[in-house]
């Protein structure tokens, strides 16, 4: 997943949430950033295929994709950022830990779904996850804009008709529709810590603290539940590095650098991109395509999301939890 992206908090509650200026202007992005965000798309457009294609327990591709980001981030902290890490406290940590644990919450939800329901269903609607926090953003107290609600309702028709088709389909369908929901929702948790998390910490501090405590969540749960984290064959190892490289690696990482100069709503725009992307990859590697009456709701999933990201600054995110 890449880094959520903090709204300010509003001081006048009734001001409209999409101003022209701040933080989530819409930047025109040049050819450089169109190239990086196309192969960021098609990064994250292959997480879900191939995590499909894997038979090692999903706890164990969890843990190997949380432990070799943060990994891959220390040397960043220890060189570049090193100087963020004076006169740290444990407060400044805390939401970086509680991050850790909704993200843990989230790859336990949502990775199981795709061998449940279509690639298709389940990467739509774990990508409401603006949906959700535009609603936690409402609860404490934030108006949202017209335009917000009628995305909130788009969106909300897209999965009804989705559910709809798949109580046709099977019980486990239906059943993995429910986990990328909530995958959804534990998402949002994770990227309303974050924003907090990223007010104190840089953007390596975060994502080694958070990646870290969700990798030791999930191997303890692995324990728990005694499910092996290793011993698989040389197949299952090349699959994992496969989506450890393209999605938490590359595509995200190449989200969050051209995030400072195109802005958190053109990468969120872009990342709903991830839902046909992973439609094509999911038809041509493993000859899967969605039930004919279920791309119209995957269609008002995306229009709906895509409208509430426009549209809305409280707490929203740029981070699609694949």
């Amino acid at each position: 997943m890449k880094d959520p992206v903090p709204l300010a908090p509003r001081s006048a509650r009734h001001e409209p949430l999409n101003g022209a200026g701040g933080a989530w202007a819409l930047h025109r992005p040049g050819s450089r950033d169109v190239g990086l965000l196309s192969l960021a798309v098609i990064g994250v457009s292959l997480s879900a295929p191939l995590t499909a294609m894997v038979t090692a327990p999903m706890l164990a591709l969890a843990f190997w994709r949380n432990a070799a980001g943060a990994a891959a981030l220390v040397p960043v902290l220890l060189t570049r950022e090193r100087a963020t890490l004076t006169g740290l406290r444990w407060r400044d940590l805390r939401s970086s830990v509680v991050a850790g644990l909704f993200l843990a919450a989230h790859f336990a939800a949502w990775l199981p779904s795709l061998s449940m329901t279509t690639v298709a269903a389940s990467v739509a609607l774990v990508t409401t996850t603006p949906i959700w926090t535009a609603l936690a953003a409402r609860i404490s107290g934030v108006l949202l804009p017209a335009a917000v609600w009628w995305g909130l309702l788009l969106a909300f028709v897209g999965v009804v008709l989705i559910v709809g088709v798949d109580v046709t389909v099977s019980l486990e369908a239906l059943a993995g529709d429910g986990l990328a929901v909530l995958g959804a929702i534990c998402a949002g948790g994770y990227v309303l810590a974050g924003a907090r998390a990223r007010q104190r910490l840089a953007t390596s501090a975060y994502a080694v603290v958070c990646y870290s405590v969700c990798a030791v969540v999930i191997a303890v749960s692995a324990v728990l539940v005694d499910v092996p984290l290793a011993g698989f064959e040389a197949r299952e190892w090349w699959l994992i590095a496969a989506i450890t490289v393209s999605a938490q690696l590359f595509g995200h990482t190449l989200l969050n650098l051209v995030l400072s100069t195109v802005g958190p709503t053109v990468v969120s725009l872009a990342v709903l991109l991830e839902v046909p992307g992973a439609l094509i990859f999911a038809l041509v590697l493993l000859g899967q395509a969605p039930p004919l009456l279920a791309l119209p709701g995957v269609a008002l999933v995306v229009a709906g999301v895509a409208l509430v990201v426009r549209a809305s600054r409280p707490q929203t995110l740029v981070e699609p939890a694949t």
